[in-house]
């Protein structure tokens, strides 16, 4: 029997777990089309650890997976949270840390919540699973399925990088390159997945998308001395990475293991904007930003999918929005990298860009415990984050030139 039920995080309805169900049947009736995802469901543990995970073997207790369900090795989780010396140096920040997440397998934290999803269809027996994205949920999805077995649908807009494309067809995955927005790939996906039977993995939709993103929060306390964080920053454009934080801290103070939940922050980049105007707005929902089109290629959402409950998580955890420009995203890829030693696309960068932004306006103190979690590699869209390096000087081949250059 499950240890565990699934509640809406609107209406508070409380369900039994069943393949079918993906959202609230009550709540998702007020969803318009093509608008952000109503009645999202979130996982509810009857019981979890009262021990810090130190390991994804040890994240089992605190996941929905039955405990005789097998799965195939696949490194997902585990990245290390980095003191980043000379980044706090730079910033006059003693107190600073870096959630590397780049180091998952495909790149990314998408691969979180794709792993589970792919866990939960091998326990319903569903042998296809599929979802819509702007490229990194897709090639995480893709590796994610090759790896367990399982074949993956993905679409695409036509825009998406190059190399996230270029991952998903090296896993084996179905790629469908849409023409039209990543809001029309998602719903277009998640119509094909109700016509062919398809285990939908679309980020806000799916209620373990959100569960398996916490796993970065419980690393990132577990791994933090002292546990507890004064402020976290990510890149967001569905709300499902900030939820999944909210999630995981959450779960840690019903477990008895944190007492303080850290202000989460939600950065948000160029045009890209509609949860910091649903916050401003101080409204239940995102606004909606049409053309959403910043170098944060992963953060362009023009209606956020998980835009009620990450809004939620801000108000429930004191947090707030960063709204931060495509010059400053451009500049964070170069500081991260020549102080930190770590290559970030846009998107992952954008924590950065934040931090600078909170900085200057007093959101943030230098002095408190801040942790940047860095989302994606930036080798998934080196177009984008290529255009804010230096450029190679020309040299001959001999010594001479060289004190002129370096």
């Amino acid at each position: 029997m499950a240890s565990f039920h699934l509640q809406c995080v609107e209406c508070g309805g409380v369900f039994p777990e069943d393949p079918a169900l993906l959202v609230c049947p009550t709540c998702s009736r007020l969803q318009q089309a093509g608008g952000h995802t109503r009645g999202v469901l979130l996982v509810r543990h009857e019981h979890l650890p009262a021990a810090w995970p130190h390991s994804m073997n040890e994240m089992r207790g605190w996941l929905p997976l039955p405990s005789d369900l097998h799965l195939p090795e696949h490194p997902v989780g585990g990245t290390p949270l980095l003191p980043v010396p000379g980044l706090r140096r730079r910033l006059g920040m003693p107190h600073l840390w870096v959630k590397d997440d780049t180091r998952n397998p495909s790149g990314s934290t998408k691969d979180r919540a794709s792993w589970l999803v792919c866990a939960k269809a091998l326990q319903f027996g569903r042998g296809t699973v599929a979802a819509a994205s702007t490229g990194n949920a897709a090639s995480a999805l893709a590796g994610c399925a090759s790896a367990m077995g399982l074949r993956a649908v993905l679409f695409v807009p036509q825009t998406a990088p190059a190399a996230k494309l270029l991952q998903i067809r090296a896993c084996g995955a179905a790629l469908l390159a849409v023409r039209g927005t990543y809001d029309e790939a998602f719903e277009l996906s998640s119509a094909a997945c109700r016509a062919f039977g398809w285990y939908n993995r679309n980020t806000a939709l799916n209620p373990y998308t959100i569960e398996g993103k916490k796993t970065v929060a419980l690393e990132i306390a577990a791994a933090l001395p002292g546990h507890e964080a004064d402020a976290i920053l990510v890149g967001s454009g569905d709300g499902v990475i900030l939820g999944g934080l909210g999630k995981g801290f959450n779960d840690l103070r019903e477990a008895g293991l944190l007492h303080h939940m850290p202000r989460l922050l939600a950065v948000q980049a160029g045009s890209s904007q509609a949860l910091a105007k649903g916050w401003e707005a101080q409204a239940p929902e995102a606004a909606r930003v049409p053309r959403a089109d910043s170098v944060a290629d992963s953060l362009n959402v023009e209606a956020p999918r998980n835009a009620v409950h990450a809004l939620q998580v801000l108000r429930e955890s004191q947090g707030g929005c960063v709204k931060v420009e495509d010059r400053a995203v451009r500049e964070a890829i170069t500081l991260l990298g020549s102080s930190a030693g770590i290559f970030a696309e846009p998107a992952g960068a954008a924590a950065l860009a934040g931090l600078v932004e909170a900085l200057d306006s007093g959101m943030v103190d230098r002095r408190e415990r801040v942790v940047l979690l860095i989302t994606g590699h930036g080798l998934k869209d080196p177009g984008g984050a290529g255009d804010s390096l230096p450029l190679a000087h020309s040299c001959g081949t001999s010594l001479d030139e060289l004190p002129s250059l370096v």
